[in-house]
């Protein structure tokens, strides 16, 4: 079982972490530093947490919950900045991160949203129980009911 932690920035194994991002074309890993390092974003609001899994003392996996900038509600949430490290794709690694960051937003919000940047990413989210939505600032969402425990099964409410 991946273990998924709350990290704080900077964190051993970014720095390759964000080069195989930039290498596969996504550019959010430069975003979360930026931000990081700006104050912009310390995913320390309210219910806001950056998590990531740490294997062989670098880091592997990563990916934050914030309030939904875009949603002007403060029970939707937002999981963002997820990334897997290639070699750690198909283990498991994404769902413990997304399983982990999904169980803290039930406790802190009534849904999440999110952007899936790739067909696999919206094929595991889906498989999490999100559903897809037709919205110009999220790909998908997930509505938490009010019995969710951390570790049960993610279903959507109707």
């Amino acid at each position: 079982m991946t273990a998924i932690h709350a990290i704080t920035l900077p964190i051993p194994g970014i720095d390759e972490l964000q080069a195989e991002a930039n290498a596969e074309g996504y550019n959010f890993i430069d975003t979360l530093l930026e931000d990081w390092s700006t104050g912009e974003n310390r995913f320390d609001g309210p219910g806001e947490i950056l998590m990531g899994s740490i294997e062989r003392d670098s880091l592997i996996a990563v990916g934050g919950l914030n309030l939904d900038p875009f949603a002007r509600n403060p029970a939707i949430g937002r999981i963002r900045r997820v990334y897997v490290r290639s070699v750690w794709r198909n283990l498991g690694t994404g769902r413990a991160l997304m399983t982990a960051l999904i169980d803290h937003a039930s406790q802190h919000f009534n849904s999440v949203r999110l952007r899936a940047e790739n067909p696999g990413a919206a094929r595991l989210y889906e498989r999490l129980g999100f559903r897809p939505i037709n919205d110009p600032n999220a790909t998908h969402i997930l509505l938490l009911s009010a019995d969710h425990r951390p570790g049960t099964k993610h279903t959507p409410l109707a």
